[in-house]
């Protein structure tokens, strides 16, 4: 066998490392997902406000991920779904989702494997009754026991960051081009009453802001007698459950107004609080 020059063999060899050097790298850098390497501590999510967004035509066409075959439905109007989330945010911060639009780890979004792409919708963590208005941009989580993948931020919000999945109902919030609200299976009613309900629909369900849970009443009338002149609207404490008062923000008017009082409250040094529902 002939063989080959000792400086073409070498020539061969920069080559071959070169290319190596050169191979193209995956889309993403980070091989595992993880919380953000740096968090930015002054920034805020900006708060999801429902509104009408046609749907994106090329999401709406069916495709496989995993040997799995899926097909987006036509419309959100009236889904309401539990199972488990997931959340997802380093390794994929800064790439595009499936609707075309920047990952913000740090904003109100979520991964949906077959709703209609741009959609809103209310989740709960079902264990500690938070909530949470996300904008639905992205396809996943592509797990069998999962149904929707959070932003890190709106995980955070529901507060199951380390446990990694939670329980969840997820009802989407479906607004169509003559601004009717259809929220879950509920009667549609137009966007201005669904921003701002009348008496009737409060009488339902009542927001409140928990700033904080005390076993000491005098505890938690002080602070509510503080909060009232801090947060200018009406505080009170709850009835004791098992010994436990809760420093109570409300009644509020509607989902918005508390989305945004409950950012005031967490400024002031309550990272803890949360909206809360009376039934």
């Amino acid at each position: 066998m002939t063989q080959l020059p000792r400086t073409l063999c070498l020539a061969l060899s920069i080559c071959v490392l070169a290319a190596c050097a050169t191979a193209p790298k995956s889309r993403y850098s980070m091989r595992v997902d993880s919380a953000p390497i740096t968090l930015i501590s002054d920034h805020e999510p900006s708060i999801i406000i429902p509104q009408y967004e046609p749907y994106r035509l090329a999401n709406m066409r069916p495709y496989t991920i995993r040997g799995i075959d899926y097909q987006p439905i036509l419309s959100g109007k009236g889904i309401v779904e539990q199972g488990y989330a997931s959340w997802y945010g380093q390794k994929f911060h800064g790439h595009l989702t499936s609707n075309g639009e920047v990952f913000d780890m740090y904003e109100f979004t979520a991964a949906h494997k077959t709703l209609p792409l741009p959609s809103y919708a209310r989740v709960t963590n079902t264990k500690n009754n938070k909530s949470i208005i996300v904008r639905i941009n992205d396809r996943g989580p592509f797990h069998h026991n999962r149904i929707l993948d959070l932003s890190f931020a709106a995980a955070k919000e529901l507060d199951y960051l380390s446990s990694g999945t939670a329980p969840i109902k997820l009802e989407v919030i479906h607004v169509d081009e003559d601004n009717m609200v259809t929220v879950a299976n509920n009667p549609s009613i137009p966007l201005d009453q669904y921003l701002d309900p009348s008496p009737i629909e409060q009488k339902t369900n009542q927001l409140f802001i928990q700033i904080a849970a005390f076993n000491d009443k005098e505890k938690a009338e002080s602070l509510a007698q503080a909060a009232n002149v801090i947060y200018q609207h009406p505080a009170t404490i709850s009835s004791a459950e098992n010994n436990i008062f809760r420093t109570l923000i409300g009644p509020i008017e509607n989902r918005i107004l508390a989305d945004a009082l409950l950012l005031d409250v967490r400024g002031t040094g309550y990272d803890q609080a949360f909206i809360y529902l009376s039934e």
